[in-house]
């Protein structure tokens, strides 16, 4: 084990029991008005909670409005429609959580999730439109569905332009594929150019008219995002056949793009809160992904911003059970999450002591936690037999983040009863 490493952990560790024991990192995002908060998984209930509790004090203390999700545009506007009161026909957050239902719809469709959202529901509906907090979806899968937005808003709008026949245009290309991007994605090794034109035209389109556009209930933004999302989303899957680098770093540009077009939207002042994997928001230059050409949002919001914005938190776990499949697409299941590898980040903060801890880095103590070592990363498909050859992320864990919450024993979060899911990938 590393016993240097070990002892400085115990030596600037707080213990991370309770809610008033995030204070201390409350403080430390100080002025930041963007703050990252990461998972190790997608499937662990203690994560979900761990950033409701931290976007709670963000919203109310800080003045956060922004709740941006690793999730798909559409069905995240489902949810925002609902907490914003916009929605009168769904009664429970459950309800507008089974907008969710591409696969792994247990991401977001969980009743860890459902408690938040009714509480984001009930503080605003204390608040007038501009003072309420939105929830939004900035993932690229939404292809189909995004387009069908666009061209549904513009149809029952009328405008004035040609935006509607160049959303008819764009839903015409694509319509061939049966909503397989699979099958789009292969036709694009023959046809280079697909679809490309079309959905490029129509977010340019978009953009220059936005102005007519501006409605209630957010209708603008939903149009313009759901546009983006389809020129997007046809990048990244004709990149998806050609190159695993090129389709992430597609995704992960867009994922910025969109907290961009957020912050635009709603204001200057507007203070954002991301809720994506580690690997997503953990600055990609301080791992080995870099060595690969590879990019993220936390790594592009960095560069965007001035250092003192932008606060990244990263999570991780030493065991416990997770929700996770065997294989893309196959139904979810409890997986049991062995104790983590010998010598990893999350072997030595429990070495340190088996207790939840919350370790912040600044210009002091960096130093001490920035040599390599791997930390672990658990996706939607998981197998614990083969975590040693692709779990762990070699990184410098004080650059990659700006602070971490540990917690030493973990179990899987609890998906809603949803709709079969279609997977995608």
């Amino acid at each position: 084990m590393n016993h240097s490493l070990a002892g400085a952990i115990r030596n600037y560790a707080s213990p991370l029991e309770t809610n008033e024991d995030l204070t201390k990192l409350i403080e430390a995002i100080g002025e930041a008005n963007i703050v990252l908060l990461g998972e190790a998984s997608h499937g662990t209930s203690e994560f979900y909670s761990m950033w409701a509790a931290l976007s709670k004090r963000l919203i109310t203390e800080k003045g956060f409005s922004i709740l941006a999700v690793e999730g798909d545009w559409p069905a995240a506007q489902q949810v925002n429609r609902y907490i914003k009161g916009y929605d009168s026909e769904k009664r429970k957050a459950e309800e507008a959580l089974q907008a969710f239902d591409r696969w792994p719809a247990w991401m977001w469709a969980n009743e860890e999730m459902a408690i938040l959202i009714e509480w984001l529901r009930a503080y605003n509906e204390k608040r007038k439109d501009r003072q309420q907090v939105g929830f939004y979806g900035i993932d690229v899968y939404s292809l189909w569905e995004s387009i069908e937005e666009v061209l549904n808003y513009l149809s029952r709008t009328k405008p004035a332009g040609i935006d509607l026949t160049l959303a008819r245009k764009a839903f015409s290309c694509f319509e061939p594929f049966n909503r397989q991007p699979e099958n789009y994605a292969v036709s694009t090794l023959n046809f280079s150019d697909g679809c490309t034109e079309e959905v490029s035209k129509l977010l340019a389109s978009i953009r220059t008219h936005e102005k007519q556009y501006a409605g209630t209930e957010e209708a603008d933004l939903n149009l313009k995002i759901n546009a983006l999302v389809a020129k997007n989303a046809e990048r990244y899957y004709r990149a998806m056949v050609r190159s695993d680098i090129l389709s992430w770093n597609i995704r992960d540009e867009h994922m910025a793009e969109t907290i961009n077009e957020l912050r635009s939207y709603h204001g200057k002042d507007a203070k954002l809160i991301v809720w994506e994997h580690n690997t997503h928001i953990g600055d990609a230059s301080a791992t080995d992904m870099k060595n690969e050409g590879m990019i993220n949002v936390g790594q592009l919001i960095r560069e965007q911003n001035q250092e003192e914005e932008v606060f990244a938190v990263g999570f991780g776990t030493y065991h416990g059970t997770v929700i996770a499949a065997e294989e893309w697409g196959a139904p979810f299941q409890t997986i049991d999450v062995p104790p983590a590898q010998k010598h990893s980040w999350e072997a030595v903060l429990h070495q340190a002591g088996a207790y939840n801890k919350l370790l912040l880095f600044n210009k002091h103590n960096r130093s001490l936690f920035n040599n390599w070592i791997g930390h672990r990363a658990i996706g939607v498909v998981y197998d614990p037999e083969y975590e040693a050859y692709g779990n762990y992320v070699p990184s410098q864990i004080a650059s990659r983040y700006d602070a971490f919450i540990y917690i030493d024993q973990t179990r899987a979060l609890a998906p809603l009863a949803a709709k079969k899911a279609v997977p995608n990938k």
